[in-house]
């Protein structure tokens, strides 16, 4: 068995192909670079399964299939409602009404790269109700992923509690929505969403407030099935191209931890391929949301295009020279900040066919490394786990102003020269 052959072997099966073509877009000299850097990397198991981890969310992400979406929970809380806010195409939209009961049946829809199933309220009784019920929890198993729908004025009352812990019993990724807030007086949304949350044994940031009537937060319930589940993201990105920025920063933010976590291994972080391969993957995902057709060795060639390997290279060893900025932390800032930068070239690309300039790649990677640096500086001294750097930078990132919108980049950029793409 050969050497990458043995590395390919730590993937699980369903991804080991996307990873093998990805590899095999790799030019010649970049195979064998990484090959002799896979004999270097410390048998820390620890480590390298944690990297493989985070790589196989990445790829499954990029080539995900389609997944269904349930949405469930009592009678009249809005989940009709909400499915119609997620469907395709209007003729598929179900119908509501103000009286509990109007959907009897499970239905589902395409909402673009995922189907969204509705189902009938679980809290009926008798005879009717029980085999509702029943086909609601049919639904939640054979979904991929939940969102529970309660009712804002209604609130979280004991069947409610019940039916939370019937559905979470099934370990599915899920989200807990409450509907119907245009209805509770804005002084006391903050109170309401919180108790809901306690009833629920959840924090209230665990509970999306929306009016699924008008779509309000529809977003931030979409941001959060992509958020829980990776695999959704490009999908909801091609359904929903107004979000597309959104989708595509959850995919930036999660290569830019991946990216950080490679920089922690005792390797020039700058030559090390597997930055390469993440970046090049997460340019694939990138390009699935804003349905842009391109090959993996096409994604492979326009992360080498851009040159952030010589840039970093020379942005740390500018920084090195800095006093009391320990090699990991600067590798880790470095190797997060170029990814991002990676991603947000990409998005110029594949949205406005632009290609940025080498000056303002510079300029990119020098603020989001001062800003990265900022925010690892307080780690001190001490090397940190994978998993602990991993959730700084990740959570960082999505609490950046960045995670809403790009334009603190784009300010970055404005009045810079860029170059069309033929």
């Amino acid at each position: 068995m050969s050497q990458i052959d043995e590395f390919l072997d730590l993937f699980p099966q369903d991804v080991q192909a996307t990873v093998r073509m990805v590899w095999n877009a790799l030019g010649l000299d970049e195979q064998n670079r990484f090959l002799s850097l896979i004999s270097a990397i410390p048998t820390d198991a620890g480590l390298i399964k944690g990297l493989i981890k985070l790589s196989t969310s990445q790829v499954r992400q990029t080539f995900g299939h389609k997944h269904a979406v349930a949405i469930l929970g009592p009678a009249n809380v809005g989940k009709s409602t909400l499915y119609n806010q997620l469907v395709s195409k209007k003729q598929d939209n179900t119908k509501v009404g103000p009286l509990p009961g109007t959907t009897r049946e499970t239905r589902q829809a395409d909402a673009g790269l995922f189907t969204v199933v509705d189902t009938p309220g679980t809290d009926a009784v008798g005879s009717l109700g029980e085999h509702e019920h029943a086909l609601a929890l049919q639904a939640a198993e054979e979904a991929d992923f939940l969102v529970l729908v309660f009712d804002a004025i209604q609130g979280v009352k004991r069947t409610e509690q019940e039916l939370f812990r019937e559905l979470a019993a099934l370990k599915k990724p899920f989200i807990v929505v409450l509907n119907k807030i245009d209805l509770v007086n804005r002084k006391d949304l903050t109170s309401v969403v919180s108790q809901a949350a306690a009833n629920l044994g959840l924090k209230s940031e665990q509970v999306i407030p929306v009016v699924a009537r008008d779509g309000k937060n529809l977003s931030r319930v979409l941001l959060a099935i992509a958020a829980s589940e990776p695999e959704m993201v490009a999908a909801l990105g091609q359904a929903l191209p107004e979000y597309r920025w959104q989708f595509a920063w959850h995919s930036i933010v999660r290569a830019a931890s991946i990216s950080a976590a490679i920089a922690l291994a005792p390797l020039p972080v700058i030559d090390f391929i597997p930055l390469v391969i993440t970046q090049s993957i997460m340019v694939l995902g990138i390009a699935r949301i804003y349905n842009y057709r391109i090959t993996p060795q096409r994604a492979t060639e326009l992360v080498t295009t851009f040159g952030l390997g010589f840039l970093a290279r020379t942005v740390f060893q500018e920084l090195a020279k800095l006093e009391g900025i320990p090699g990991w932390l600067l590798s880790a800032a470095i190797a997060s900040s170029t990814t991002v930068v990676m991603g947000y070239a990409a998005i110029q690309w594949f949205e406005k066919g632009q290609k940025l300039s080498s000056e303002t790649l510079k300029k990119l990677t020098r603020v989001l490394t001062a800003s990265m640096l900022d925010t690892l500086k307080s780690l001190g001294k001490r090397k940190p786990s994978r998993k602990e750097l991993e959730a700084r930078i990740s959570g960082s990132l999505q609490e950046s102003p960045l995670a809403e919108s790009p334009k603190p980049l784009d300010d970055q950029t404005e009045g810079v020269e860029t170059r069309s793409v033929g």
